[in-house]
């Protein structure tokens, strides 16, 4: 097969990226043919260094990077982005048998799909976020630090103050989701969940949709060896993002009332927040080597207490492929890969439930039992990224092959 894969970075910026980065090479070292279409200038990562990748950029820029007025239009429906995508296509010497879709919305707008759909080409998203039905893409109340629980661009969503950055961004993206809808409208489209919990909760909320829905796990690239000994650490570690709806001052909060150090690796608007706790120590953005030699040397516990609807993270993943416990959110998606109580524990995302984990871990044989069968059952069924191809493959052929077949449009379904 011919797949073109289009991102909007083709560096691991974020879990989106990772991911299409991922598949891409994935793909390329099962033999297919990709090409990798990047929305926005910028480097490229290693992974797409591969005599069977082909990489094009659109030389398109971050909306928010344009002039307001600019931004608040293109962020809505930006042609010229569209015009550039269509005329890539075209030049390819060989046309794809299916386009995957990682992420579109800091520089394409819903113009991304007429010219797919344009094409007679099958289109595949990956839904990462929440942006394909809620207008700040997260589904959660930033002025009330909790899921949101309103009808995306219901009356109640577009009266609320929900957007993390400014009533602009939200009246660009409440118009941006209207247009989306419009656009999607009578179209087929085949969408991928990372996570069970994202099947039901999308299902819902894009029920005015005609869309198939598929379930893939992410890719996970962690060579196996001997697993960490968590009995060794000394510390509960966060990796990612120092947000409040990642919950990284709940960790801050739940290590002081446990009694223990936390480590932060990442950056964010609360680290100078974190920092002025004592027990905390920040250090920043690491390489992903670096990162996992210090959760194996220090970490007792990997922690994740995301209070929004997470679909990932992929540091769960990789935590319990070292053999690390971890902690994380129910709200999070990648808590169904935790065995509560054999692997890691799964509790809501407030302070006393996090200390109340954290506390359990003070015995260390119980802490090696709960890292041993975090490895033993994380590699039992690895999310490697030869397994994520092999998923995506049979999503594909399900995919072309439903296509091929005239007056099936495969309304609602889930395959």
């Amino acid at each position: 097969m011919h797949i073109a894969i289009l991102a909007e970075f083709a560096v691991a910026s974020g879990g989106a990226e990772k991911v299409a980065v991922e598949s891409a090479r994935g793909l390329a070292e099962a033999g297919h043919s990709v090409t990798y279409l990047q929305a926005i200038d910028g480097p490229a990562d290693a992974l797409l260094d591969h005599p069977g990748i082909t990489r094009l950029t659109l030389h398109n820029r971050d909306i928010w990077d344009r002039p307001a007025h600019r931004a608040a239009v293109s962020g809505i429906w930006d042609g010229p982005s569209a015009a550039r995508l269509g005329a890539a296509l075209d030049a390819l010497p060989v046309r794809p048998d299916l386009v995957h879709l990682h992420q579109w919305t800091r520089s394409l707008s819903p113009s991304v799909f007429p010219p797919l759909f344009a094409r007679g080409v099958p289109v595949v998203v990956t839904l990462h976020d929440y942006f394909m039905a809620c207008p700040n893409g997260v589904y959660y109340r930033f002025d009330r630090a909790a899921p949101c629980a309103l009808t995306p661009l219901s009356t109640g969503c577009l009266a609320a103050p929900c957007d993390g950055r400014s009533r602009l961004h939200k009246l660009v993206r409440v118009g941006r989701n209207a247009v989306l809808r419009t656009v999607l409208r009578g179209h087929a489209l085949d969408v991928i969940h990372v996570c069970d919990a994202s099947v039901a909760r999308m299902g819902r909320l894009l029920g005015h949709l005609d869309l198939t829905h598929h379930r893939v796990d992410n890719p996970v690239r962690v060579a196996r060896t001997e697993p960490a000994d968590p009995a060794q650490g000394d510390a509960m570690v966060y990796v990612g993002r120092l947000t409040r709806e990642k919950g990284a001052d709940l960790v801050a909060a739940a290590a002081a009332r446990a009694g223990l150090p936390a480590i932060f690796i990442g950056a964010g608007p609360l680290e100078a927040e974190l920092g002025a706790h004592p027990h905390v120590e920040i250090l920043g953005w690491r390489s992903p080597e670096a990162v996992w030699e210090t959760v194996r040397a220090r970490a007792r516990a990997l922690v994740a207490p995301s209070r929004w609807f997470e679909t990932g993270p992929l540091t769960v993943y990789e935590a319990l492929a070292h053999g690390i416990p971890v902690i994380a959110s129910v709200r999070a998606g990648a808590a169904e890969r935790i065995v509560d109580g054999v692997t890691g524990f799964t509790v809501e995302p407030e302070i006393e439930a996090l200390a109340g984990a954290m506390r359990r871990l003070s015995d260390d044989s119980a802490l090696r039992s709960l890292g041993r069968a975090a490895s033993e059952r994380y590699w039992a069924t690895p999310t490697t990224p030869a397994a994520h191809a092999a998923s995506l493959e049979a999503v594909y052929g399900r995919v072309i092959a439903a296509r091929a077949v005239a007056g099936q449009p495969g309304r609602g379904r889930a395959a």
